[in-house]
């Protein structure tokens, strides 16, 4: 499949912060530039037991350019990835993963913090989901969130700040969301935000991948008892600020949610309007709100998606056309938009290019699926000053 389209409209204030955040190696970079990949031993075919899921999922991007995530063999052994900034891989799989064949358990890679410190989740022989952290030398810490309980589903760790703090979520028995903070220590306290349901697939979910700041700020957003959503900040000891953006829906799967912030208290995010169309938007720390969508964006159902914010307010995400394909983007502080997507992705439903987060110089990783419905990891670079020229 040729190499799809890169649309972006020049604006000074893109210039200037590509300018002074592309590291030195980057600019000789003239063009943006899209690299696809998988670790070695990725699966080459979905396996009817993993899917959607089979193949590489690219999760996390830290500063230095090192991406993780995870990976399912051949086995259907999912195992965590990381990648480094010349596309070296190293496969790791935390201690306790389950191994079996075609049993879809292992180890999930979440997020990464600038010093390689790294958190997930994995799934044990007996089907329940534990929270690691994996320093860089190797070595892991796993965790338990201490209301899981017995007959809990399990511990998932989903973002990690410079600090080493994580933050994350667990399932109780009654499959309900709880968030929880995780001090480097080891110290673990659990939170519900007010108004949160206590039904199935209610209460409290902190957001993956970028959602916890060095200040200990954590943003998520949170099921009511008729499954509405509602996004949150929680401030370091305790407080929590509940956000609704203007316009957005109160019907069931309907709402708010907020899924990264910054280290300046800046969330992005997307919210669903009483149309069930999807909308971005950037919040400032004093409440300021600016909503945006992608004009080819799909209507109703889909619509355009925020997902990571960077130290610059450069928002990457997805939208979905159409045909119900989805495509990357990023979105500049100034509002330019720069569109992409992966030369193999599929341009079905269901199929494209799903960006998952941007680190401080505006690249963005994240996964496509294949017109065969397998999913391959990618980074987009979005070039330097000269190829907005």
């Amino acid at each position: 499949m040729k190499w799809r389209r890169i649309t972006l409209v020049l604006c000074l204030c893109t210039i200037f912060a590509l300018a002074n955040s592309v590291p030195l190696v980057a600019q000789n970079r003239h063009e943006p530039k899209l690299i696809e990949f998988d670790p070695p031993g990725t699966a080459t075919e979905s396996s009817p037991i993993c899917a959607p899921y089979c193949g590489t999922f690219a999760y996390a991007n830290n500063a230095e350019g090192v991406i993780v995530g995870s990976y399912t063999d051949t086995n259907v052994v999912p195992h965590g990835f990381l990648r480094s900034p010349n596309g070296e891989f190293t496969s790791f799989d935390a201690p306790g993963a389950g191994l079996g064949a075609n049993l879809d358990e292992g180890t999930v890679a979440y997020s990464i913090n600038d010093q390689g410190l790294i958190t997930g989740q994995f799934e044990d022989s007996n089907f329940l989901y534990h929270g690691f952290v994996r320093y860089p030398d190797g070595h892991f810490v796993t965790f338990e969130a201490p209301g899981v309980g017995s007959t809990g589903v399990g511990t998932f760790g989903f973002s990690i700040n410079l600090e080493g703090v994580v933050e994350g979520m667990y399932l109780d028995g009654n499959l309900t969301y709880h968030g929880f903070v995780r001090e480097p220590y080891g110290k673990i306290t659990d939170f519900d935000v007010t108004g949160a349901g206590t039904g199935a697939y209610q209460g409290t979910y902190p957001c993956e991948e970028t959602c916890i700041n060095s200040a200990g700020e954590i943003a998520g957003f949170y099921y009511d008892g008729n499954y509405g959503i509602h996004g949150f900040v929680r401030e370091p000891y305790g407080k929590i600020t509940v956000i609704d953006v203007p316009g957005a829906g109160t019907g069931a799967y309907q709402g708010t949610a907020v899924s990264s912030i910054n280290e300046e208290g800046t969330t992005t995010g997307y919210y669903a309007d009483s149309n069930n169309f999807y909308y971005g938007f950037l919040r400032t720390r004093t409440g300021k709100i600016t909503t945006f969508y992608i004009p080819s964006a799909n209507f109703p159902g889909q619509g355009t998606v925020g997902y990571s914010l960077n130290s610059n307010d450069t928002v990457t995400g997805a939208y979905v056309d159409t045909n119900f394909a989805n495509h990357g983007y990023e979105r500049f502080a100034c509002g330019t938009i720069a569109t992409f997507d992966a030369p193999h992705a599929g341009g079905g439903a269901n199929q494209g290019t799903r960006a998952s987060t941007n680190n401080s110089q505006g690249a963005v990783a994240g996964w496509y699926i294949d017109q065969n419905g397998l999913n391959h990891g990618f980074v987009w670079y979005p070039g330097d000053e000269q190829s907005y020229k």
